[in-house]
């Protein structure tokens, strides 16, 4: 393998111009938009919702007074429709994501959903949010930060807008570490899910993209040391379903 520079960065398997990056990952999403849930369950087997609950459940939102969250990379919305159901009447999410189709996907189900009240969408980049410090009571991003080119900004800038005493959540696929369960996910990702994203959304690229990105992102020891770098107090990580994601959380003190 090259060595890369300081300019570059990964996509998937290949090493990248940094400034590649991001326009690169917008195509990604921008081909899956509308069957991004669907293959969700086929990919899963139904199980991100599980997680999803988990995670949300987590950020525990007032149910007396206001309380504002900010879901990043959240265009669909599965994670901020659970957290404004959780919350009370002066709960309120905003929904932000680089990828204008996501978003509108996510519009059109929270209207659905009678939610639409509740929720925000704002097309922003994770790396430079476009909010005032100590602006919000949670921080959330789900599936999203390995798709950062700069992950150290966006941990950055989720510092910089929490409010203290605020909790910074993330939920990200992990290191699988129950023996044997390791070889037949890695078999199942990178020979079924490519070919149920070509089947499904006749995109086999995209989903090929995503399984790599999986096996780049930092193992969760080394993701809580940079959650840790970034300013968060008690970093900490909590595996689920043998280690295939895992919630990490930190707190702004």
């Amino acid at each position: 393998m090259t060595q890369k520079t300081s300019d570059e960065t990964h996509f998937g398997f290949s090493s990248i111009d940094l400034g590649e990056k991001q326009a690169k990952v917008d195509e990604v999403f921008h081909s899956v938009a509308t069957r991004y849930d669907l293959m969700n369950d086929l990919m899963s087997g139904g199980l991100h919702r599980v997680w999803k609950d988990i995670f949300a459940r987590k950020v525990s939102p007032s149910r007396n007074g206001a309380f504002r969250a900010l879901d990043v990379a959240g265009g669909t919305g599965d994670i901020a429709f659970r957290i404004a159901r959780g919350g009370g009447a002066a709960t309120r999410v905003t929904v932000l994501d680089i990828n204008a189709d996501m978003l509108r996907v996510g519009r059109e189900r929270a209207g659905e959903r009678r939610l639409d009240g509740k929720l925000d969408f704002v097309q922003a980049n994770a790396e430079s949010l476009p909010f005032e410090a100590d602006a919000f009571d949670a921080y959330t991003i789900a599936f999203g930060i390995r798709n950062v080119p700069r992950v150290e900004r966006a941990l950055a800038e989720a510092f910089r807008v929490l409010k203290r005493g605020g909790r910074f959540l993330c939920l990200e696929f992990s290191r699988v570490d129950v023996p044997l369960m390791d070889r037949i996910y890695k078999a199942y990702s990178f020979g079924a899910i490519p070919t149920i994203g070509r089947l499904v959304t006749g995109d086999e690229a995209s989903y090929r993209y995503l399984i790599e990105s999986i096996e780049r992102f930092p193992a969760p020891e080394r993701f809580r040391g940079m959650i840790a770098d970034a300013g968060f107090s008690r970093a900490s990580f909590e595996r689920l379903t043998g280690g295939v994601v895992a919630i990490h959380s930190g707190w702004k003190l």
